[in-house]
């Protein structure tokens, strides 16, 4: 029996669901043909994480917009400017200027550390030699819950200068963050050029 590329797409997203992340089909996400983020998604994700704050419709469509506004022209500085926006946050001047400046983070990281402690056995354990006691692992996950939007999308249409549509996308609150491509992968011959 022959692994596809149909079979490994079908694989991958099988692993991801098992994680916890859910699997959508391109044509059932609520978008514009051009849109490349789930603006639903991060409109959502910013109005329950900054309700406390009373932000705005407009400050969340200022952010929203913001994001779609960085050139397709030069990817590789997009890509760079975007992914610090994601991972170091931004400051968000208020709708109303007596207001201090909001931190805003693309992206609940709450849970992130909880959610990396080892379990025993995982890795190595070094003890001192005036070390008397020895720690127990808790068989427990203590893992916070975020409060983030995860989405697995494949075989999403997205049109532009061309139409192209990606084998996966992995969303986390509407922003496309890791692309799937699997043709390389069981395919020889097949390069960068002629992968999209």
């Amino acid at each position: 029996m022959k692994f596809t590329e149909a079979k490994l797409e079908l694989a991958i997203i099988e692993l991801l669901e098992q994680q916890g992340y859910p699997h959508f089909i391109g044509d059932n996400i609520d978008r514009d043909p051009g849109d490349v983020l789930i603006k639903s998604d991060l409109h959502h994700f910013l109005n329950q994480r900054y309700a406390d704050d009373q932000i705005t419709e407009t400050e969340i469509n200022a952010i929203i917009r913001n994001l779609e506004n960085f050139s397709a022209t030069d990817l590789y500085e997009t890509n760079k400017a975007i992914m610090k926006m994601v991972s170091d946050g931004f400051l968000l001047k208020r709708e109303d200027r007596s207001q201090k400046d909001l931190y805003i983070q693309l992206i609940d990281y709450s849970g992130l550390v909880d959610s990396r402690l080892p379990k025993e056995n995982e890795v190595a354990t070094l003890v001192t030699s005036n070390s008397s006691t020895e720690a127990i692992a808790d068989d427990s996950p203590a893992y916070s819950i975020d409060h983030n939007i995860y989405k697995m999308v494949n075989q999403l249409e997205i049109q532009g200068y061309e139409t192209r549509i990606p084998d996966g996308i992995l969303y986390i609150n509407g922003l496309p963050l890791v692309v799937f491509e699997f043709k390389s992968a069981i395919r020889e011959g097949v390069t960068d050029r002629t992968r999209l």
